[in-house]
């Protein structure tokens, strides 16, 4: 059932012991939520613990380091920027029918939680910001500098087409309040590791135009994790690379999964929806940036897309 802020403020208020959820694959956004959200909890006196089924890269790890979870026997399940029960990955056959409270700013929430506040923001960090203002809690830095990382991730560092006035105005008063953004603009933005670089190398040898060169292709491969020594938690970069090609509407990244399927991040240019895209693959997102697992082999998950693709390219022709 979707609630309003109110709702989701009286159950938050009216449990003790939390387990937080985010995302496999964490990024920014899904960690800034999660951390953030067990600050305030710690500042309320509630309990909380955090899991999530992949590792998160050490790049956050301000946000980890001396972070220890509380022992919860029967907590008040919450899911952060999980747009399905899909993507919480490994833990999924454990708790995707047991999250009570979904906490998320995809439009395309599939509402598999109990109950789910949603709303379309750049972030779901401003989501949580705006919570804790009107649950009266006095920020730290640590739970400023969450929130940071998580809307400044999640726009590209202020640069895509989801980002709003509202956005802005949220990292202003963040920065007039006190919070560590060289360090953190450094670490997301600035630092490369020479696997992502080498991962980056492979696979531009991959790119392919279709449509008119209007849309790109990027395939990343187990081999190429293997070759580079770098892991999918290091590819989001790499998602935006085909949409920055000159005359490209829709780019794509296609990687394959350990089990030899494919995932696929889709980015566009605003006229294409990339939500209405991968919504045909049954994924789903924002219009400007989506993504889905169609869960076959590389050629038939491509054939799949591009189908997809040209049906938004046709609409858009119309």
């Amino acid at each position: 059932m979707v609630i309003e802020k109110k709702q989701c403020i009286e159950l938050i208020n009216s449990h003790e012991e939390f387990l937080i959820l985010s995302h496999e694959h964490p990024d920014g956004d899904t960690l800034g939520c999660a951390f953030a959200l067990c600050e305030i909890l710690r500042s309320m006196g509630k309990k909380r613990a955090f899991l999530c089924a992949d590792e998160i890269s050490a790049d956050f790890s301000y946000m980890t380091d001396g972070f220890e979870n509380d022992e919860v026997k029967d907590p008040f399940i919450v899911a952060v920027d999980v747009a399905d029960a899909r993507l919480l990955g490994s833990i999924a056959a454990d708790y995707a029918d047991r999250v009570d409270l979904g906490i998320d700013h995809h439009a395309s929430n599939t509402l598999f939680a109990k109950d789910t506040y949603v709303e379309d923001r750049a972030a779901a960090c401003e989501i949580i910001f705006e919570l804790a203002k009107d649950m009266g809690y006095k920020s730290n830095e640590y739970f400023r500098n969450c929130i940071y990382t998580g809307i400044s991730t999640d726009t590209g560092c202020f640069r895509y087409q989801n980002t709003s006035a509202l956005t802005f105005r949220i990292a202003a008063e963040l920065m007039e309040q006190g919070i560590d953004s060289k360090t953190i603009n450094k670490l997301m933005f600035e630092t490369k590791t020479k696997s992502f670089l080498e991962l980056e190398r492979l696979s531009r040898e991959t790119l392919e135009y279709h449509f008119g060169d209007r849309c790109a292709i990027i395939t990343i491969t187990q081999d190429m994790y293997e070759k580079s020594g770098a892991d999918e938690h290091q590819v989001y970069p790499i998602t935006a690379l085909p949409r920055q090609i000159e005359g490209v509407v829709v780019g794509a990244v296609m990687k394959e999964k350990p089990d030899g399927s494919y995932s696929i991040s889709v980015r566009t240019d605003g006229d294409i929806d990339a939500s209405e895209v991968c919504a045909r693959l049954g994924g789903g997102g924002h219009k400007g940036a989506a993504g889905c697992h169609p869960e076959c082999g590389c050629d038939e998950a491509k054939e799949l897309l591009l189908a997809s693709i040209k049906k938004s390219l046709d609409g858009l022709v119309k």
